[in-house]
């Protein structure tokens, strides 16, 4: 399991949202929608990371994945704190990053090894 300074990303990610939660109890005044939003972004952020560590395995198609979930993230904190976007101005942000991670992430497929026709 890779780790972020020596830990699991679970427990990353549960202090930033302890840390989170102190900053709003103490000196920001977020409502229950932004805490939620910023942790969605914090958790998609460390799905990226998981997943650029970890996708030879898989060939890229988990990096994909992850910053899709990242972008829409962002989306939704973005509009929590008050963007106004329609959903067709949604769905071209979500259409380019889509294109934009399909052109960086390698695609592999096997080749078909071809047998000589008798």
């Amino acid at each position: 399991m890779p780790t972020i300074f020596g830990r699991e990303p679970a427990v990353i990610l549960g202090f930033l949202s302890a840390a989170l939660q102190l900053l709003t109890a103490f000196v920001l005044p977020l409502t229950s929608d932004q805490v939620g939003a910023l942790n969605a972004v914090a958790a998609a952020a460390v799905g990226v990371w998981t997943a650029a560590v970890t996708r030879a395995a898989d060939g890229g198609s988990s990096i994909q994945s992850a910053v899709l979930g990242f972008a829409q993230a962002g989306i939704t904190l973005a509009l929590v704190f008050g963007l106004s976007l329609s959903d067709e101005q949604t769905a071209s942000i979500m259409a380019f990053v889509a294109m934009g991670v399909s052109m960086f992430v390698r695609q592999v497929s096997s080749p078909k090894t071809l047998r000589p026709v008798r």
